[in-house]
């Protein structure tokens, strides 16, 4: 069986069946739930996660988000567009069967956006970050129960989008006045608050980030199922990693076809630079395609919507080609 290829997440423009349509008719058995940051605040990546916390808000200032003490215009329409979102792909997926991947910002790229009252990140108070995680779990368990009764036959796959994860990490976060950064957050509070998140789900929980120096070792631990990376940001640095990574069972959601407008190579041409990691890494070429699903190295919010749906189909055919061809 192949692990086939989906979509990130993010399309443009902002008609909600459009795209329910454009990531329902790229691929067979592995649909995605659309998001169209291009509509304002509210649909874009933190502005939607915002929506989704119990018992704690978020509203928009000309900073960013900034934690409310009672929902306000903005949390009721980041609600509202994806509740939208969800009635559109809901029509598109009468009688469907295979897997669906529904997106949420992870606990600590939200820490590092959202701003408590005094204009600080989330991300210098261990204890907001834990009420954050708590509330974005909480929150998490009633979608993904609502993704479950409106599309009964899905198999629900989770993606946590962690972009600033890496950051986090380091200490790379950058604080409101941009001249200082925050201190570094222990691995391990990083690992286990994940891990808690991550248990709301019983089924595949993946990690998308499209920043350098993905931690992949971190990640499995944690107990992700699967990473979702941009595969031109790999260095073999990272080898053993994804190696112990593969031989672990976690899947690679692999990032080869770009996000924005341009010339697409050949199906082939596009998963080429898999098909060398597996050699380098002296794996066997069969397990290739149960191993790799093929996306677009990150959203595609930023590309044309002509574009958009090339990208996809592209990625689908670089699935097959992967799955036909894995030498």
């Amino acid at each position: 069986m192949s692990a086939g290829a989906t979509g990130v997440g993010s399309l443009p423009g902002g008609d909600a069946r459009e795209a329910a349509k454009t990531a329902t008719g790229s691929f067979e058995d592995f649909l995605y739930l659309p998001e169209l940051p291009a509509r304002g605040p509210g649909a874009d990546m933190i502005g939607r996660s915002t929506g989704l916390l119990v018992d704690m808000f978020a509203h928009v200032e000309p900073s960013g988000w900034r934690i409310s003490d009672r929902p306000g215009r903005d949390t009721r329409r980041a609600r509202s567009w994806l509740g939208e979102d969800l009635d559109a792909l809901e029509e598109f997926t009468q009688g469907y069967t295979g897997r669906l991947k529904v997106q949420a910002v992870g606990p600590w790229t939200l820490a590092a956006a959202l701003e408590l009252h005094g204009g600080e990140a989330m991300l210098q108070d261990a204890g907001a970050c834990r009420d954050l995680a708590g509330s974005l779990a909480e929150g998490l368990r009633e979608h993904l129960a609502d993704v479950r009764k409106r599309i009964p036959g899905a198999d629900v796959v989770l993606q946590l989008d962690e972009p600033s994860l890496t950051a986090v990490l380091l200490g790379r976060v950058r604080s409101a006045s941009g001249y200082r950064t925050y201190r570094a957050v222990d691995r391990q509070v990083v690992e286990g608050a994940l891990r808690d998140l991550f248990a709301v789900h019983d089924g595949e929980v993946i990690v998308h980030s499209c920043a350098p120096e993905v931690p992949f070792g971190l990640l499995r631990r944690a107990g992700a199922t699967g990473v979702s990376f941009d595969f031109s940001l790999l260095t073999e640095r990272e080898d053993d990693a994804i190696g112990e990574a593969v031989e672990g069972g976690t899947k690679l959601f692999a990032g080869v076809v770009p996000g924005t407008d341009g010339p697409l190579s050949d199906p082939g041409g596009s998963v080429m630079g898999v098909r060398k990691l597996w050699r380098r890494l002296g794996l066997a070429p069969g397990t290739l395609a149960e191993s790799v699903v093929v996306t677009p190295s990150c959203g595609l919010a930023g590309a044309s919507p002509a574009y958009a749906r090339a990208a996809q189909a592209h990625c689908a055919r670089a699935a097959r080609s992967l799955a036909d061809n894995p030498e």
